[in-house]
């Protein structure tokens, strides 16, 4: 028996819409299944505001109203940016839907997307020559490790931690916390989860030279990541429970422990992720001109030639 062929039409895949510049004072987001507007998303996306980042608004337009029912935040940036809701936005218009219809497609719009992975946004900032990704790569592979979104000898996959730990504590706070985890359990995958550089990195923060390298490779390179692990679970949860079990196995047998205590009580100053000519050459990457205001942004890398 033949199998009846369905006649396709490309039409019935193709949205039924339009597009117009419409002044922001003439839409409107008020509908009772918008969630509530986030001023702290607005100010900060307004402060690094991209135009390339800003997508059409949608619109369902019903009895003359152009009702947003995906895009009210986008609006409220570009209003900040911009100083006025005169300026006007692409929008993307149905002439045909319902309220309920409406707020159907708001409530599912994000249900079947796939959202992007630390990893992968990482490496799309390193395609992009973005400075930050290409220092921390560079610092990563310096120790003959890679970034991957995979757990397996020789990488490090937790991408995420990797950029907290840079912007929170700073470029040597980073390259100090690789260097005693290599030390102390050789590159075993297990010692760059998460929690054990988190851990590492606060009383690297907390303690500064009075954690000496040499004791705490040589004490806890003894232990077992699966018996710190143990361990730290009995002293509390994530990194915190890491960062207790390691001061506790670095203290014993010592004349002069670290205070504990110290681990909650010292927040240190914000890093200026100061980096010398000698960091920038062992990295074997461009010299980058670092700002002596904390609060500035790292400036973009210089373009040399070899």
């Amino acid at each position: 028996m033949n199998e009846e062929v369905r006649e396709i039409n490309i039409n019935d895949f193709v949205p039924q819409v339009h597009y117009e510049l419409i002044p922001i004072k003439n839409l409107v987001s008020n509908q009772d299944y918008q969630r509530n507007l986030s001023i702290k998303h607005v100010e900060k996306a307004a402060a690094n505001f991209d135009l390339c980042q800003i997508n059409p608004v949608k619109v369902s337009r019903r009895d003359g109203v152009n009702y947003v029912f995906n895009g009210q935040h986008t609006i409220e940036i570009i209003t900040l940016v911009s100083g006025s809701r005169e300026t006007p936005v692409w929008c993307m218009i149905y002439d045909d839907l319902e309220y309920e219809r409406e707020a159907d497609i708001f409530a599912n719009q994000m249900k079947y997307a796939k959202a992007l992975s630390p990893y992968e946004i990482f490496m799309a900032n390193i395609e992009a020559g973005n400075d930050k990704q290409l220092i921390i790569k560079s610092l990563v592979e310096s120790y003959d490790l890679v970034v991957s979104s995979k757990t397996s000898p020789g990488c490090v996959c937790a991408v995420a931690t990797l950029e907290s730990i840079y912007d929170k504590y700073g470029f040597h706070t980073l390259d100090r916390t690789l260097r005693l985890l290599i030390g102390a359990w050789e590159g075993s995958p297990k010692s760059f989860s998460a929690n054990m550089l988190n851990g590492t990195a606060r009383l690297i923060h907390c303690f500064g030279d009075d954690l000496k390298d040499n004791i705490f490779k040589e004490k806890l390179g003894m232990i077992s990541l699966k018996e710190l692990s143990r361990t730290s679970r009995e002293r509390g949860a994530g990194s915190r429970g890491f960062a207790e079990a390691m001061l506790l196995i670095y203290n014993k047998k010592t004349q002069h422990p670290l205070q504990m205590t110290k681990l909650y009580s010292n927040k240190g100053p914000k890093p200026k992720n100061q980096m010398t000519d000698e960091d920038l050459a062992a990295l074997q990457i461009p010299e980058v001109s670092m700002p002596s205001d904390s609060e500035q942004q790292m400036e973009l890398f210089e373009q040399q030639t070899l």
